[in-house]
């Protein structure tokens, strides 16, 4: 079946839920998947309408925002740069204030990809400029500091998922040494935090996508379709995985894991 056939998108209503890094691609995808079953969607970034987008990419939190709403769910766009600890701060103070509570947390702020023409992303580790490593352990840092401040929240509930997106092939080197440093991290995060979550009810997973086409995939391909190109999947398809995670009473038997998009999607 095709990744773009209809799908019955699982009833999140009432659950409040958090995207980092959702002006554009992953993050996009999957806050309009959970538009689609309902869901609150605090919506995270540094794009703002109005203002230059990063690197003059496409997409505003705002813009995704709008969208969650009007597939159904309620969007909600915070500009937040989850390197800084102040930001994310800020931004749940204003969780705890408007709803006192969140379900579902998603890590997808990535910088890991910025600057990519400025030096070669395969260049052997010793031709690799300083800036690409600390953006990827940036990025990472990131994802600690969030689900940091989100553990209390889902603690306090006793239930809550936090996803973080990574990527990672069994353990065949990723061809980067500070990117393959970086998503085996996020891996060894996720699975040290569900253990520790485990006995409160909350569960903490990685997910692996596969090649998507994002729009800065898109802006790097001369020509979408040849190659490797002819088989990305959609942003969205994604969300769709997070949804169904989200709505799945199990999902607590899942915890500490990796999961591939794919194989949820045939599960």
């Amino acid at each position: 079946m095709s990744e773009e056939a209809s799908w019955d998108p699982p009833d999140l209503s009432g659950t409040v839920a958090l995207v980092t890094g959702a002006s554009r691609g992953v993050g996009r995808g999957i806050a309009q998947a959970l538009g689609d079953a309902g869901a609150k969607v605090y919506v995270t970034g540094r794009s703002v309408r109005g203002g230059p987008t990063t690197e003059d990419m496409p997409g505003t939190i705002d813009d995704t925002a709008d969208e969650v709403t009007e597939r159904g769910g309620t969007g909600v766009a915070v500009r937040c740069d989850h390197s800084s600890v102040e930001d994310t701060e800020a931004l749940f103070e204003r969780i705890s204030a408007d709803d006192g509570r969140l379900d579902l947390l998603v890590n997808n702020a990535w910088a890991g990809y910025e600057r990519l023409t400025d030096a070669r992303f395969d260049a052997p580790f010793w031709k690799q400029p300083l800036w690409r490593y600390d953006l990827f352990a940036g990025s990472l840092r990131g994802h600690f500091v969030t689900s940091r401040l989100a553990a209390p929240l889902m603690l306090e509930q006793e239930r809550g998922l936090i996803v973080t997106i990574s990527f990672t092939d069994r353990d065949i080197p990723l061809g980067q040494t500070a990117y393959d440093v970086s998503k085996y991290a996020s891996d060894r995060m996720s699975m040290s935090m569900a253990q520790e979550l485990r006995k409160h009810g909350v569960a903490a997973v990685a997910l692996h996508p596969g090649f998507v086409r994002t729009e800065r995939v898109e802006a790097a391909w001369d020509q979408i379709g040849e190659g490797p190109a002819a088989v990305m999947h959609t942003p969205e398809y994604v969300g769709r995985a997070v949804a169904s995670l989200a709505a799945d009473d199990d999902v607590l038997d899942l915890s500490g894991s990796k999961l591939a998009v794919g194989d949820l999607a045939e599960k």
